[in-house]
């Protein structure tokens, strides 16, 4: 059998892994869309190195873009096969993947706009909202722990990877020509003693593993100690009149954050100050985290026995309007805005920017990993001036940086989650979803671990298993 390393490969984004059997079947492991610079994403995204119409079936780990993005592509590119994942990521993809056709149809009319004034031909979407609804007819729920077969000769099942809310990792067991070989993939694994969900459950043991690197080289700070920085940011920006602007992707880190400030407020430790989630997919997006109590944790099923709504409290409103979005950046008072997306790369993330990076009063705090070439990132490395829309504003805004809400595993959780695997059994170990430098860091990790195979490869690589 071969693996091709089609997405994610040497860099962060755009998951794709593909899984060809002697039979002819070709199993795809997640279809995500690529983000970084434009024209290099526009290049990757536009076309597919494989026959869409090909693809049996594909193993989806977790529904955020850039591991379920490129679906309705598939989709309209011929794929009509099943996309097995868990009930959760089922339910946040119709979510996700309508709302990022809707991106792409709308980001089409106004270049296009642009275009025909300069002379030039129209472009066409990625997907629309068609192909989006056209692929979700092709999902398959499953749950976790059941074993299933997507193709002849081929079993496997989800394990709780901890990441979001429905995120799995899986082993497939592949028997052909009498010879059994089981090949692992973790898509994202979650940061353990996270709020809300499960730590990752254990990996079944595999002969080769994929799995992600993002980390690599990199410690987070102990989960117990960021509700108190939160509370401490928080508290410090409102006595000096400001407000605190948190770029958050809306599934997930959006709701973590609310939680922990729920349990502040009745904790009374969370200034009286209004706080507002400004992103009407976040808002469906908590729907779907409160209907899917199955993927929380103990911790949190204990607390909600005095607490029903733990994404809820008094002082908070969640917005969808637009109207009520711009409303905030004309009043001064101190106030935490929560609003997507986490990079900072569209959306209503970048008005609230645009009019509160210049005051030296407010804070930006960020949550999550944020990739090259972001507008994310360069806020992380407190850049003297960022352009937003075009327009370039000078960063005066106090910078505050937590990775402990991060939904990946650091450096050590990843090394840990692998270590649990036979060491015996394990031949080859392929990182992807990473950035070079960090991959590498990664690579070392795991050899220091006594993991003595572990390959970095290029996009576009095939290996025989």
């Amino acid at each position: 059998m071969k693996l091709s390393f089609f997405g994610a490969a040497r860099t962060v984004t755009g998951s794709k892994h593909l899984v060809e059997l002697q039979s002819g079947k070709r199993i795809l492991l997640d279809c995500g869309l690529f983000q970084g610079r434009r024209a290099e994403a526009e290049r990757i995204n536009r076309e597919f190195p494989f026959d869409a119409a090909s693809i049996d079936c594909v193993i989806l780990s977790h529904a955020h873009i850039d591991h379920a993005g490129l679906l309705p592509k598939l989709y309209k590119e011929g794929f009509r096969g099943d996309v097995y994942c868990t009930h959760a990521t089922y339910s946040l993809s119709a979510l996700l993947l309508m709302d990022s056709a809707h991106i792409q149809q709308s980001d089409v009319r106004f270049v296009n706009k642009i275009r025909r004034k300069q002379g030039k031909p129209s472009v066409q979407p990625l997907y629309t909202e068609e192909d989006a609804e056209g692929i979700l007819k092709q999902f398959v729920g499953m749950p976790y722990g059941h074993r299933f077969s997507p193709v002849e000769g081929v079993s496997l099942e989800f394990r709780d990877a901890g990441h979001i809310l429905g995120s799995a990792h899986v082993v497939l067991t592949i028997t052909e020509n009498g010879r059994t070989v089981k090949l692992g993939f973790t898509g994202d694994i979650g940061n353990p003693n996270r709020p809300i969900l499960k730590d990752p459950e254990k990996m079944e043991d595999c002969d080769y593993l994929i799995s992600e690197s993002t980390y690599g080289g990199k410690t987070h700070e102990p989960p117990d100690e960021s509700k108190s920085r939160l509370a401490e940011v928080i508290e410090r920006t409102s006595a000096r009149g400001g407000k605190v602007i948190i770029p958050a992707f809306a599934v997930g880190r959006t709701q973590e954050i609310v939680y922990a400030m729920d349990q502040l407020w009745n904790e009374e430790r969370l200034p009286h100050i209004p706080v507002y989630v400004d992103s009407p997919l976040a808002v469906n997006a908590t729907g779907v985290y409160l209907s899917h109590p199955e993927c929380y944790d103990k911790k949190l099923l204990d607390y909600m026995r005095t607490d029903k709504n733990p994404l809820g409290f008094e002082r908070l409103s969640y917005i969808r309007d637009v109207e009520d979005s711009k409303a905030l950046n004309s009043t001064r008072m101190p106030m935490v805005i929560i609003s997507a997306s986490g990079m900072c790369e569209a959306g209503r993330i970048l008005h609230h920017l645009k009019n509160n990076i210049e005051d030296s009063r407010n804070t930006v705090m960020i949550v999550g990993y944020c990739a090259d070439h972001t507008l994310g990132k360069k806020i992380v490395d407190k850049l003297p001036e960022v352009r937003i829309f075009g327009e370039t504003y000078p960063l005066r805004a106090e910078v505050v940086v937590m990775n402990s809400y991060s939904a990946h595993a650091d450096e050590p959780g990843v090394v840990s989650f692998i270590n649990k695997l036979d060491r015996d059994r394990l031949k080859k170990i392929f990182l992807v979803h990473g950035a070079p430098d960090r991959q590498e860091l990664m690579r070392t990790a795991l050899q220091n671990a006594g993991h003595r195979n572990v390959e970095i490869p290029e996009f576009g690589e095939t290996v025989e298993l």
